[in-house]
């Protein structure tokens, strides 16, 4: 069961806020009455009341301006949100598939990562729910074909979409009933307007007749006119009719482009050739080498790398390229290359630069990616660096002053670091692709990014077995594994960690060794096998107390004590975590040290010492604040139970709220159920047990579709207990004797202990 859950009232309308999608409104847009007038006639007209609208024409016709201005102009009709796609169908790289595109929306509409299905129409199938009965406006732009297109129609009347393409797309007409709207060229009084409204500032006196000279040279088309226009007002001196000149002796009939044909598509080659042909030297090698960055936009410092210059030569060139209108700058510090400007910069580098320089130039920027991202994870995570890289050559990699500056490039550069991971094995740069794919697995485990996970996984595992690197191959099924284990898919978890463990041994790879084993011990804990998770931890322990590896052993102590813990062996746990905290302090292994103290704080509730327990769980929370969300929800909900002990519910809830609304945007649906069967506690010692009752029953829906025994029978106890607050002692005993049975699967002292509690509970409602 999902959805927003208002943890104050009976509300259960969503928390999450509707996306706000859109790309900022076109500056400088000319007329295009007559169609905004028709565009609006088929969303007012009750008898045509279009759902869905494809805007179509050639490649420069303005049919993104259109289609965004149209967008902002009408979304206040659309109060539930607003989904914009670039679905690259012309772009000379991989087009945006239809699941990727779907994970994105899921997540923007408040889907856990988690959440989201693998399966292409399991995702469909739950993009529609989501936005059933709801009015939301989804602008789908670029689109190469209607099978693009299908999977992200919404199966409601409610929502309107709005597509763009260079092609008809009659099925969509056709079969899925839209209603199309074909974009002409500009009327020439339009395209002069446009000439004006660019060069206005910069010239004077040009010849009425000489600006419709050169609107019809560029065929009247908005892209090739503003690139024009521009091109004009950097001449202010030069007489317009010279301009003119050069543009008709503009042969540049080149094939990067073969889509269209005809008199508009010529036009628009022959202005990028004439536009690109005035630049200076720097500005025009850099035009041309943006053609190979594999991502679909980029940073100064990625130019630069890519260019192989110092970021105080970079600037220049990108300024004179975004002036020309080659280059969008489309956030602060960062550019991107219009699909038909990106197919003319990898024809242009195809043609102009060796075989040579184009590897040398990918390499740098893949380099680049690399040392960066390393950077970044040795400021985030420093215990989680696990690659030793060689230096870098010819490229300068960012550094980080903190942890937040690192952590936001990982958030603005997460789509080009996957992009980046898959040019690698394309480049023949194997070693590359999985070195930048096992970094990337620490900072993907700390967000939930599943998608983008798995697939920097499984490209990493491929490039290592290509170079036949079995450490390499090992550390790829690691990842793999972890990635499998925090989405809750333990079988596959299993698999690739026992995968890892056989490689390692072969060749001799102690410490390796001792991380696999660690790993197998926390599936046994998950599975709660208790027996099995201690002779599993106890042998990776004494590998990297043979080789005196203290950050490790600390680790694995901690572990240890989870496992007495559950085990009911409380005062061993209090030892063992007295050590492990001494060495995480000693060393400053922040992250360890919360994990120690949250465990700490667990066993000392148990144990009574309530105060002591605060002190543990506040200094855990004080550490992931400036960490993990990860951890902050997961320890939130401890929190919450130690407040509670100190007889304050009321704040509780709050923590519980929190750790819940960060588990939602995390994906982790069994720690926001755990999160939830909290709040349900709380509700009961605030006296309010039909509140409780509902979290209850939403925790143990997801416990139960999770397959999670063990927390199942938890939240069920509970949702006994308020049930019999509620006076409804029937109903409890059909919960708690589903419990017993859920718990007699289990050996262990701590679950014995809490099924007898619960049948000498059946045996007193009995009476």
């Amino acid at each position: 069961m999902y959805g927003g859950v208002h943890f104050h009232s009976g509300d259960s309308s969503p928390t999450h806020p509707p996306p706000r999608q859109l790309p900022g409104d076109v500056r400088g847009f000319v007329n295009r009455v007559n169609e905004l007038d028709s565009l609006d006639r088929l969303l007012a007209d009750e008898s045509v009341r279009a759902t869905l609208v494809v805007i179509c024409g050639t490649a420069g016709v303005g049919k993104t301006a259109l289609a965004l201005r149209w967008a902002h102009a009408v979304r206040q009709h659309f109060p539930d949100g607003q989904l914009y796609a670039n679905l690259r169908g012309y772009d000379p790289g991989q087009p945006s598939r239809p699941e990727q595109v779907l994970d994105r929306f899921l997540r923007a509409l408040g889907v856990p990562s988690s959440a989201i299905p693998a399966d292409g129409e399991d995702r469909e199938a739950l993009y529609r729910s989501r936005i059933a009965d709801r009015r939301v406006l989804v602008v789908l732009d670029n689109a190469a074909t209607a099978r693009q297109v299908r999977p992200l129609l919404p199966g409601t009347s409610s929502c309107l979409v709005i597509v763009t393409s260079r092609t008809m797309l009659s099925g969509l007409v056709s079969r899925d009933g839209g209603c199309r709207l074909t974009l002409r060229m500009l009327s020439e009084d339009d395209a002069v307007t446009l000439l004006h409204e660019v060069t206005t500032g910069y010239r004077a006196d040009d010849d009425p007749a000489e600006l419709v000279e050169l609107a019809r040279l560029c065929a009247r088309l908005p892209l090739a006119l503003r690139i024009a226009a521009e091109r004009a007002a950097s001449r202010p001196f030069m007489p317009l009719a010279e301009l003119i000149q050069d543009l008709r002796d503009e042969s540049a009939l080149w094939d990067a482009l073969t889509t269209d044909d005809g008199e508009e598509a010529d036009a628009v080659r022959t202005v990028f050739a004439w536009s690109y042909r005035a630049l200076n030297t720097s500005a025009a090698l850099l035009f041309r080498l943006l053609g190979l960055h594999p991502g679909p936009d980029f940073s100064a410092p990625a130019a630069a790398a890519l260019a192989g210059l110092p970021m105080s030569a970079v600037r220049q060139p990108l300024d004179a390229l975004v002036r020309a209108h080659l280059l969008e700058q489309s956030a602060p510090g960062r550019y991107q290359l219009h699909d038909l400007l990106r197919a003319y910069a990898v024809d242009q580098v195809r043609h102009l630069e060796s075989d040579q320089s184009r590897r040398a130039a990918l390499g740098r920027v893949l380099s680049w990616y690399l040392h960066t991202c390393d950077a970044a994870l040795g400021r985030t995570l420093p215990f989680y660096r696990t690659v030793p890289l060689d230096p870098p050559v010819d490229v300068t990699p960012l550094s980080f002053d903190t942890a937040a500056e690192a952590d936001a490039w990982f958030t603005a550069e997460q789509d080009n670091l996957v992009a980046a991971t898959h040019a690698a094995v394309d480049a023949e740069l194997p070693q590359v692709a999985w070195q930048l794919a096992v970094l990337l697995r620490s900072v993907f485990m700390h967000r939930n990014a599943f998608d983008a996970w798995f697939a920097t996984a499984r490209t990493g595992l491929a490039a290592a077995r290509s170079l036949h690197d079995r450490r390499a191959e090992a550390e790829a099924l690691e990842s793999l594994g972890k990635a499998h284990f925090q989405a809750r898919q333990l079988t596959e978890a299993e698999e690739h960690h026992r995968a890892a463990l056989a490689i390692r041994r072969e060749i001799g790879d102690e410490h390796g060794t001792a991380v696999s084993i660690n790993a197998l011990g926390l599936l046994a804990l998950r599975h709660r096998r208790l027996a099995d998770a201690l002779t599993w931890f106890g042998e990776s322990l004494d590998i990297f107390t043979e080789r005196g590896d203290r950050r490790w052993r600390a680790l694995l102590l901690s572990n240890l004590a989870e496992t007495r813990y559950e085990l009911g062996d409380l005062a061993d746990a209090v030892s063992l975590l007295d050590q492990a905290l001494a060495v995480q302090r000693d060393i400053d292994d922040r992250g360890q040290e919360g994990n120690s103290l949250f465990f700490l704080s667990m066993v000392l509730r148990e144990l009574g010492r309530i105060d002591d327990a605060r002190a543990a769980i506040e200094a855990a929370l004080t550490i992931a604040e400036s960490g993990s969300p990860v951890w902050l929800a997961h320890w939130l909900v401890e929190y919450a139970r130690v407040l509670r002990g100190l007889g304050r519910p009321t704040e509780a809830l709050e923590a519980v709220h929190r750790a819940a609304t960060i588990q939602r945007r995390l994906g982790d649906r069994s720690r926001e159920a755990m999160a939830l069967d909290g709040a349900g506690e709380a509700y009961r010692e605030l006296g309010q047990p039909e509140q409780a009752i509902a979290f209850h029953v939403r925790a143990a829906a997801v416990h139960r579709q999770l397959g999670d025994d063990w927390q199942l029978a938890l939240t069920l106890d509970h949702l006994a207990m308020a049930l019999t607050d509620a006076g409804r002692p029937e109903e409890a005993r059909r919960w708690w004797g589903e419990a017993v049975e859920r718990l007699a699967r289990f050996p262990d002292p701590r679950a014995m202990e809490l099924r007898h509690r619960i049948e000498s509970d059946l045996g007193g409602t009995a009476d």
